[in-house]
């Protein structure tokens, strides 16, 4: 998410989100923090998709409980995608949805007179922003690669580009995802070139995971499968939510014959199937993940069949992919992925395109966005090879405030902009002490001490043993419950002997009493819960 602000107006482009990390412990969705959004509301104008991958329009429907968007503008695809996102949240009446084409000409938001150019990527109808701004004009690229043959033809409109740099281009916000790589990106006619030397020979079911908005991939398996003679079908809700809205939008094209719904696997021989489905990430409840496990209802994977998994891991996730694969294989199937067979292609430009894109812009000035630092050092460096000069190139991280004056990018201020974590129906309700409590029950496990007081003038007694609850230690904790049980129970009748009532002061000492001991054995500091009741 990018927000642009001038006299009095605020632009924002792209409202995506990431996916949870191992140590975000329960947590669905990460969120940016929209604070700085909050507090300048009245001064939204809009908000610009370049394209409708999550990671770039996953959070506007929550943007949008927030504060109030007045228009949505879009490329097709992309509008048809955060369409029925925004349906979905019961929030698609609450803004205009405005189609725009690149090519359609410049549009006024506020302060920013505003154009869309055409990028090729992994999904279609992928826009760079151009931003016409009282401080200078700035291009932002989106992710791009320069893909010369992709499969709908629609190329990066590099003529659009290089007409930019002769108007003159003052700051390029570049995606830098893949800056570290040199060469240049292959094409999305790879994949569809690796899937028809795979199909024909297989025998069995064929299974190709992949991200659900990957029109492009999907398109071509299902091509490759009905020259096969194989029936498709579209496994996991947002597979076949994504594949209904670019059928009816016209970009995808596979015949109604053609598709079965998963329930209707059982009824052709293995051989006739094939299955496009979610869970390329190793998503715990996706449909790939629930195949893997045998949890899924209509699908299941045996000896003889084939599994693609046709996306790259996400950092973070490679585990869990790898777990699936491991599964997969101790049942039978092939598994293919980007390791053993060239099943994926990347959708962002590597080092080369990087400086294609530098050489037709010309900027004066570049700021790398979309990547890790290292990856943003990168593209610096490809901008400083290209003629930018050092004080030209802004290295920004989250919650940079950069001003753009007569041209001349400078920092000039830091905000706040950390994660909002979505845990279930919660928004924003989990911080960092509650997954520090998720992680160190994860780890180290729980002890509740329970012990029941009798109220007497004031003065109590333990009216039985306390009772002890552990969970996380595994077999053979029977001997340590018991040493536990034995020292909550000493450190209460002390402490009751000294006519020490006070519960709060009682619940410290049980706290504190049985850790030591827990550490000593084990080396382990599980949360202690004491529970103690009058009576």
């Amino acid at each position: 998410m990018t927000v642009y602000e001038a006299e009095g107006s605020i632009v924002v482009v792209d409202a995506g989100l990431a996916f949870p990390r191992d140590e975000h412990l329960g947590v669905d969705l990460v969120l940016p923090d929209f604070s700085y959004l909050v507090e300048r509301a009245d001064m939204i104008r809009g908000v610009v998709l370049t394209h409708g991958h999550e990671d770039h329009v996953g959070s506007l429907p929550y943007l949008m409980r927030e504060v109030h968007v007045p228009v949505v503008v879009a490329t097709r695809l992309t509008l048809g995608l955060i369409k029925s996102k925004l349906d979905e949240h019961g929030l698609a009446r609450e803004a205009e949805l405005r189609e725009v084409a690149p090519g359609d000409g410049p549009f006024q938001l506020g302060a920013f007179r505003i154009e869309l150019v055409r990028m090729a990527h992994s999904i279609p109808d992928a826009a760079a922003v151009v931003l016409e701004t009282p401080g200078g004009r700035v291009v932002h690229t989106g992710d791009y690669k320069l893909d010369h043959t992709p499969v709908d033809g629609q190329r990066t409109d590099v003529g659009m580009l290089a007409e930019l740099g002769n108007r003159g281009v003052d700051l390029l916000l570049g995606d830098s995802t893949n800056a570290e790589r040199p060469g240049v990106t292959q094409s999305e006619r790879v994949v569809g070139e690796a899937f028809r030397q795979i199909f024909p020979s297989r025998r069995g079911k064929i299974l190709v995971s992949s991200f659900a908005s990957n029109v492009h991939r999907m398109q071509q398996a299902a091509d490759v499968g009905i020259e096969c003679g194989r029936k498709v079908a579209f496994v996991g809700r947002s597979m076949r939510k994504n594949a209904n809205i670019a059928r009816n939008l016209g970009y995808m094209n596979v015949p109604d014959e053609a598709i079965l719904r998963p329930h209707e696997l059982a009824e052709l021989p293995p051989h006739e199937q094939l299955i496009l489905c979610t869970g390329s990430q190793g998503e715990p409840m996706s449909a790939m993940t629930r195949i893997a496990y045998n949890d899924h209802p209509a699908v299941t994977v045996e000896a003889g069949d084939t599994v693609i998994i046709s996306a790259k891991p996400i950092p973070g996730n490679e585990l869990r992919v790898h777990d699936a694969i491991n599964r997969l294989a101790r049942s039978g199937a092939e598994v293919l992925h980007e390791d053993n067979a060239p099943v994926h292609v990347s959708g962002h430009g590597r080092a080369e395109e990087l400086r294609t894109i530098i050489g037709l812009l010309r900027p004066r000035a570049v700021m790398p966005v979309h990547g890790e630092f290292r990856m943003l050092a990168a593209h610096a460096q490809l901008a400083r090879e290209g003629g930018v000069a050092d004080d030209r190139i802004v290295l920004a991280e989250n919650g940079t405030v950069v001003e753009l004056r007569d041209g001349v990018p400078r920092i000039v201020d830091h905000v706040q902009a950390g994660m909002t974590f979505v845990d279930g129906l919660g928004v924003g309700d989990v911080h960092d002490v509650a997954l520090r409590d998720r992680r160190r029950l994860a780890e180290d496990g729980v002890v509740i001490v329970v012990a029941t007081l009798a109220a007497s003038n004031g003065s109590g007694a333990l009216t039985a043993p306390p009772e002890l609850i552990v969970r996380g230690f595994g077999e053979g904790a029977d001997a340590l419950v018991d040493e536990l049980r034995s020292e909550a129970a000493r450190v209460l009748g002390e402490l009751l002997d000294d006519d020490v009532t006070e519960i709060k002061l009682l619940q410290e000492h049980v706290h504190d009493a049985p850790g030591g001991i827990v550490y000593d054995r084990t080396r382990r500091r599980p949360m202690i819960l004491p529970v103690l009741v009058e009576v």
